[in-house]
């Protein structure tokens, strides 16, 4: 089943465009490290996936760009274009000369009426092309204004106009210091509403990334691109073809739904994180063997202790013994330890994946007590190596990975909104004070719902 792409804003459009990168590489490279067969299996599947074939037999993204500037998408384009591995289709992309300005309103109530009917047509044209459409896969800033705002919008629309599609929304939390002013509001608005029309968010922190970028890819000056790539390699690890437990030998039809069905049992909890092992400069590769134990056993601990990346595990946490009550530490305020989960999926590509013990992440005690651990865990697997690593393993999480982050942003947010600072620039759009409280109590839900986990 083919996934539709729509690349929101600057942020969405850069990293849509790194995705299609390291997909296109993974077909193209050598290093598939399995037989012939099943190499070109999981590169039917592919293709199928997230391009189409057209007569120039370059193949061509399946994808939609928006963006209310122009510079970036023509950047994107013809950067695609000269790769002469993919390119996007000629009629795919939207812009405008006159930008969102930072303003989650003005793209959500001004540029997304106002451009509905050409941005849906895109749509609908690349709907048109897939034999069998499996979903959207939105990618977007919280921060800004036109990936945020316009996001919303879009995403709303996506949702009335194709109601039995599956919508996962890939959304970029800001640096913790800040790009923009309002962002924290800008980010409030967007997930209450997100989490309404999506099936799931699929979240990557900016914060995160960038220490991954110094610490294990060893990168000096790091650039937005080098964020965007490793972010590239993280979606890619996790939407490449892969088997499902129940699917046999053949490659899974329907990512995205396999991902709702196997990750969100409930619409109060749709907030995903990912984590992905290992990670490190390609020239490091050569000389670096891995086990599956070992990488199993640490990206357990890194679930387990809510940690973004293999350096600097606390190996000290550990899940709480079944039985025994969890201490009162487990509210908002307080540090949090363990991190409790609701569903989890690891995916494994590479020699012997299929041969891989995953019982300890069937440990009930890693999971909410209102789902069977049978049902909370499940695991995808290919003998199929990705990107020049022999082995890798990656970890979807419906689990408290966000609740601090979450946290802090809704309370940066509400300090802002109780001295009404900026509120003026959302009320000049039509985005009344009624509208910022809703968020807030939607989201404020959301927190305590994760929380009490």
């Amino acid at each position: 089943m083919s996934i539709i792409t729509v690349q929101l804003g600057q942020c969405g459009n850069q990293i849509g465009h790194e995705v299609f990168n390291a997909i296109s590489s993974d077909i193209h490279g050598t290093h598939g490290l399995c037989s012939k067969k099943e190499n070109e299996s999981y590169r039917d599947a592919c293709k199928e996936r997230f391009f189409c074939e057209e007569e120039s037999e370059v193949p061509v993204a399946r994808a939609v760009l928006v963006d209310m500037e122009p510079k970036v998408i023509s950047q994107t384009l013809s950067v695609a274009a000269r790769s002469g591995y993919w390119k996007y289709g000629d009629g795919s992309h939207f812009c405008q000369k006159q930008g969102s300005g930072n303003n989650w309103a003005n793209g959500y109530s001004v540029h997304g009426p106002r451009h509905k009917e050409v941005i849906m047509n895109l749509v609908q044209k690349e709907a048109e092309k897939c034999d069998r459409l499996g979903g959207f896969f939105t990618i977007m800033s919280m921060a800004g204004g036109t990936g945020s705002g316009l996001g919303a919008f879009v995403t709303q629309c996506l949702r009335d106009a194709f109601p039995a599609s599956f919508i996962l929304n890939h959304v970029i939390w800001p640096y913790g210091t800040g790009e923009v002013i309002v962002q924290n509001y800008n980010s409030v608005l967007t997930l209450s509403h997100l989490y309404q029309s999506s099936d799931a968010l699929l979240v990557h922190e900016n914060d995160v990334i960038h220490k991954i970028c110094a610490q294990l890819m060893n990168i000096k000056q790091i650039s937005f691109r080098d964020v965007n790539r490793v972010i590239a390699h993280q979606l890619g690890s996790v939407f490449q073809p892969t088997r499902t437990a129940e699917g046999g030998s053949a490659y899974s039809r329907n990512p995205l739904g396999d991902l709702m069905e196997t990750l969100v049992p409930h619409p109060e909890f749709k907030m995903l994180g990912l984590r992905n092992i290992p990670q490190m400069p390609e020239n490091s590769l050569a000389y670096s063997t891995f086990s599956w134990p070992g990488l199993i056993k640490h990206l357990r601990q890194m679930l387990i202790a809510n940690a973004k990346m293999e350096e600097g595990i606390d190996w000290q946490v550990q899940p709480p013994r079944l039985g025994c009550s969890i201490p009162s530490s487990h509210s908002t305020n307080k540090p949090l330890h363990f991190n409790a989960s609701i569903a989890n999926l690891v995916v494994l590509r590479g020699k012997d994946a299929h041969s891989v013990d995953l019982g300890s992440f069937r440990d009930p005690s890693l999971y909410t007590s209102w789902l069977n651990p049978q049902d909370a865990f499940n695991a995808w697997k290919t003998p199929r190596a990705f990107n020049k690593y022999e082995k890798s393993a990656s970890l979807v999480s419906n689990s408290q990975f966000l609740l601090k982050p979450l946290d802090n942003v809704v309370g940066k947010a509400w300090n802002m909104f109780a001295s009404k600072a900026y509120i003026h620039q959302y009320t000049k759009f039509g985005i009344e004070e009624e509208d910022f409280l809703d968020s807030f109590t939607a989201l404020e839900q959301v927190i305590s719902s994760y929380a009490i986990l």
